[in-house]
């Protein structure tokens, strides 16, 4: 049984429908998710964002790891009883049994633990698959641009591999973005601004953060690509070949770092409320993961000021006239500005990944990519 699904994990295209490779695959997922949900319930000190369990309803958490441990047992049982994809079926079936035995969503939450102890983001990890999953995969189902494309298309074990350890280290990436934040740019912080933009209507608030984000994203974008040295690290991202939700994902941990500290500094410096912080959060994880979506979405005229799968598809192309252009990740009206804004008469590109092909599949392989590579 190991040997097939390690067999099954590294293939990729499609899934032959009416042998339980759907299905097994839908209960595998949602019984490795359930098996490390009761983790979290037993471990909320080390394996949660405190960000994140402040807000939790533990009662909505509850039925949620319920519903998803009695779709994954159902499915896993049909499976097996119907002979479809057994050693599949089997194994999600014995992580939902592990999940039950280890106290299922019935796991009791002592609140009173210490809330700074070290942690990895699992419950992040968790819900940001699930919810992204559930929503994406959806939506380039019914609005598909590359139609033929399956949903584990080539090099996907490696995007999972980015987008698993990208989460669960999301409480070092924010300790090491707020350290960053306030001990280079505290000294920014004026009180008579900051009152301004905190008081500021909600959706005034919103639209100047997204701008005031996307200035800094478009000049550090376009920093990555003409300076050689942050181009290193800006060329794992650029390696995908294929588009999609997962392909976002595929981002050195150096980059995300910096990123997200140049980010994160005028948005402290400003002092936006928290609400509007929130708001911008939301926005942004869409949309990192919806412009990288396999989707025939372009929006009419609105897409000369917002940025689309359609504007950031090109960016990660390799036609010429792609090469350094559309950086921006809200506002594509940024790029039109600057006269980076890519110009073509085509509707969509035809090749995407770095020119030359010399980035190496594989996230181990890419994490030193940039330290050894000789170009």
């Amino acid at each position: 049984m190991l040997g097939k699904l390690n067999e099954f994990s590294e293939s990729h295209g499609e899934l032959q429908p009416g042998k339980g490779l759907v299905t097994g695959t839908i209960a595998l997922t949602l019984g490795i998710l359930c098996f490390l949900g009761v983790l979290a319930f037993h471990f909320p000190q080390y394996l949660t964002t405190p960000e994140l369990r402040r807000s939790y309803n533990v009662d909505v958490m509850r039925y949620i790891l319920l519903t998803a441990m009695v779709i994954a047992g159902g499915l896993s049982l049909v499976n097996v009883i119907f002979n479809r994809a057994r050693w599949l079926s089997a194994f999600a079936f014995l992580l939902v049994a592990a999940a039950l035995l280890l106290g299922g969503h019935k796991v009791p939450v002592d609140s009173n633990f210490p809330d700074h102890t070290p942690y990895i983001g699992l419950d992040w990890f968790i819900l940001d698959l699930l919810g992204s999953s559930l929503i994406f995969i959806f939506i380039e189902k019914l609005f598909a641009y590359r139609k033929e494309q399956p949903v584990f298309r080539d090099e996907w074990q490696t995007d999972l591999y980015h987008f698993i350890v990208n989460h669960m280290i999301v409480g070092f990436v924010l300790l090491a973005t707020n350290l960053l934040v306030h001990k280079l740019f505290g000294w920014a912080a004026n009180d008579g601004i900051r009152g301004w933009v905190a008081d500021l209507p909600f959706w005034a608030g919103l639209l100047l953060i997204i701008l005031v984000a996307d200035l800094v994203q478009y000049w550090t974008h376009r920093g990555y690509h003409e300076v050689p040295l942050l181009w290193r690290l800006h060329a794992v991202h650029h390696s995908v070949k294929s588009m999609d939700w997962m392909a976002g994902s595929r981002q050195h941990i150096l980059e995300l770092l910096i990123t997200r500290t140049l980010v994160l500094a005028p948005i402290y410096v400003l002092g936006f409320s928290k609400d509007v912080i929130d708001a911008y959060i939301v926005v942004v994880g869409f949309q990192a993961v919806f412009n990288h979506c396999n989707v025939n979405v372009r929006l009419g005229p609105l897409r000369y000021i917002i940025v689309t799968p359609n504007f950031h598809h090109w960016h990660h192309s390799q036609d010429d006239e792609a090469i350094d252009k559309n950086y921006a990740a809200h506002y594509a009206f940024l790029d039109y500005l600057f006269g980076t804004a890519v110009k073509s008469t085509k509707l969509w590109p035809e090749h995407y990944g770095v020119v030359g092909d010399y980035v190496p599949n594989g996230f181990f392989k890419q994490l030193k990519f940039p330290f050894v590579w000789k170009g």
